[in-house]
């Protein structure tokens, strides 16, 4: 399970996925997002710039990516 600490209040989905390096690009997110193969708290995603916030968790190709709030 990767962690990844929020700057603000949030992230949008798309860059959670770049920042923590499970895609090399935004566009390559965008993509792989509107393809229904991201998934939030256990649900799949659509929305591109959905906000992700301290608590959730986010699944990609077999990777957790747990986010915590703001120290």
């Amino acid at each position: 399970m990767l962690e990844l600490q929020l700057r603000g209040d949030y992230i949008e989905l798309d860059k959670l996925l770049k920042a923590t390096g499970l895609c090399d690009s935004g566009g390559q997110a965008r993509q792989l997002i509107a393809a229904g193969e991201v998934r939030v708290d256990g649900q799949v995603e659509l929305r591109k710039t959905a906000k992700i916030r301290a608590g959730q968790v986010v699944g990609f190709a077999g990777q957790q990516v747990r986010v915590q709030a703001a120290a």
